[in-house]
């Protein structure tokens, strides 16, 4: 039975595809924003969540304080409804020192709850990048320079970092960070290797078959040798959280809302037909300015063997429409959900927006499930 969601309803969203809308915008939106704290006073986006035994929830956003240099940290929030949050702490939980240098950036993190221990997977940038926001396409970035820092020479072909000018020990590596309270945060380990862009590294809340599972999305897997023509989601396990098998493809862009690229979105949610995966396709609208475009899918993975995709979404279940989700200050054309939790039957899906700021939508797990099984 559907579960109407626990607040009003805001006004329907356009329908996508020919299909009625599936997720619901809080009215509220965007429920946290910038500001306050120095760290966070430029944008608060991309966060992971958890609902705990203890009835709370707890949010771990992406923040920044400025963006040239763009250093991201990761504060903590927590609110008694899921909606309205207040920090648990006064300065980040995990920052860039944490993962190995003062002069980085820790980003996108997604965070699951196994055996009692907490577990956060995040992406690191040892050298922060530089931005300046264009208001209609993804930024300019560059490389930083930091006094007193040497830095390998910049990268002219474009080769192993994909971005032309870009510099081979700035790669973005995925890693591991540990809790025992949810509060105190120390690296565990590394999932990715530091001479290849991988990001969207997202750990299963369980084991499979016995082993540690993730997704990933290795930014130069690309090409007639790995089967796929852009940027995918590809998995790897873990005996022990240290070592990683070779990726394996699990699936790659199919349809036009997501030419540029795909890539896995939040947790994974295990159902009876199946893991639930909500995952992000990009669009390029002009090449020329970078404009892309950020929606979201849906796919079913089979339980036991998770690079079986049993069930895929056509369309897609949601994209930018609300003025939060088109115009922000970072970049404009982005709903990018990092975070779903369920509760009383109803799926919370959380989302940077712009990475401005951080908006939530619900839907009814179940009708969820439905409509990424009708394809």
């Amino acid at each position: 039975m559907a579960v109407p969601p626990p607040f009003p309803v805001a006004p329907a969203s356009p329908i996508i595809g020919g299909m009625e809308p599936l997720f619901v915008r809080h009215p509220e939106n965007p429920i946290v924003v910038p500001g306050l704290y120095d760290w966070r006073r430029a944008v608060t986006f991309n966060p992971g969540v958890l609902l705990d035994d203890d009835g709370r929830f707890y949010l771990y956003e992406r923040t920044a304080g400025q963006f040239r240099p763009f250093h991201c940290y990761i504060g903590m929030m927590e609110s008694d409804d899921g909606v309205h949050f207040v920090h648990t702490s006064p300065e980040p939980v995990f920052t860039p020192e944490m993962a190995g240098s003062m002069y980085g950036s820790v980003q996108d993190p997604r965070v699951a709850k196994m055996d009692g221990r907490y577990y956060m997977t995040y992406a690191f940038r040892p050298y922060a990048w530089s931005s300046h926001p264009t208001g209609v396409g993804v930024p300019e970035s560059h490389e930083s320079e930091f006094p007193g820092v040497e830095r390998a020479a910049p990268d002219t072909t474009g080769g192993s970092a994909n971005v032309q000018g870009a510099r081979p020990d700035n790669m973005t590596r995925s890693g591991i960070a540990v809790s025992d309270d949810r509060v105190h945060w120390k690296h565990l380990s590394w999932v990715t290797t530091p001479d290849i862009d991988d990001r969207d590294v997202i750990l299963f809340p369980e084991k499979i078959g016995g082993r540690y599972a993730v997704l990933r999305r290795p930014l130069s897997y690309v090409g007639p040798e790995y089967g796929t023509t852009g940027p995918s989601m590809w998995l790897s396990y873990s005996d022990d959280l240290h070592d990683w098998t070779d990726p394996v493809l699990v699936a790659k862009a199919e349809f036009a809302w997501e030419d540029n690229r795909i890539g896995g979105s939040p947790p994974p949610i295990r159902t009876d037909a199946g893991w639930l995966v909500l995952y992000h396709g990009v669009q390029t609208i002009d090449a020329r300015v970078k404009h892309v475009r950020y929606r979201l899918g849906g796919m079913l993975l089979d339980l036991e063997d998770p690079t079986r995709v049993l069930a895929r979404t056509a369309e897609a279940l949601m994209e930018p429409e609300a003025y939060y989700e088109r115009f922000g200050a970072y970049i404009p054309d982005v709903i990018f959900p990092t975070a779903n939790v369920v509760k009383d039957g109803t799926l919370y899906l959380y989302y940077g927006v712009c990475d401005t700021a951080i908006a939530l939508a619900t839907a009814p797990l179940d009708a969820v499930v439905e409509r990424v099984l009708r394809g």
